[in-house]
């Protein structure tokens, strides 16, 4: 748990750093858990109820319609955070599937225990913010993308941006996060030097 804590510490100072007392009051409220290989730790139709703090493996927030056709949102790993955000804060059901790839660790928060200490933290609240403020711009950054550039294009800025991720997240996950073809995929990753 200590490392755990650690690592939170690391990506919470790089946030917004907490004075000692805050940061007490923040890694009091979470717990340690771990998931299986494909474990699906948030479903469609369910509350998000935890924040989750990855200290080990890959998960994934993805969309699945009717049919079964899926769209990855979102990746989370060791040093962020994770889960159906939305659904967390918004205290209502989740439209999207959280998923681990690979056998995970993780903390988890409450959102019962995060809203008290946010209440009675401010430093904790204000760092909350930021932290949802960041998230939101790469969000919106992503939607750009999705919607402007074209397939090598989309590639090209996922490498800039992670080139870390092309060891961790199986390929064919990666190009449907990016929106583009499994084997197109493939074909840029061939022709760039790594």
């Amino acid at each position: 748990m200590e490392n755990a804590l650690n690592l939170l510490k690391r990506c919470t100072d790089s946030i917004y750093p907490l004075n000692e007392s805050d940061w007490d009051a923040f890694a009091g409220i979470w717990k340690t858990s771990t998931a299986t290989r494909m474990a699906i730790l948030t479903s469609k139709g369910e509350i998000e109820n935890h924040l989750y703090f990855i200290t080990e493996g890959v998960q994934r927030v993805y969309y699945s319609d009717e049919s079964g056709k899926e769209a990855t949102l979102v990746f989370s790993y060791a040093g962020s955070f994770g889960g159906v955000l939305d659904s967390f804060m918004c205290n209502r059901p989740s439209s999207y599937y959280y998923q681990a790839l690979t056998r995970s660790c993780y903390l988890y928060a409450s959102r019962a225990k995060l809203k008290e200490v946010m209440n009675s933290r401010p430093e904790v609240n204000q760092m909350i913010i930021i932290g949802i403020s960041n998230a939101m711009s790469g969000l919106l950054e992503r939607l750009v993308e999705t919607q402007c550039f074209s397939s090598q294009e989309k590639f090209h800025s996922l490498l800039s941006r992670s080139p870390h991720i092309l060891n961790l997240i199986p390929h064919k996950y990666l190009a449907n996060y990016i929106g583009i073809d499994p084997t197109n995929f493939s074909k840029f990753l061939n022709s760039v030097q790594i």
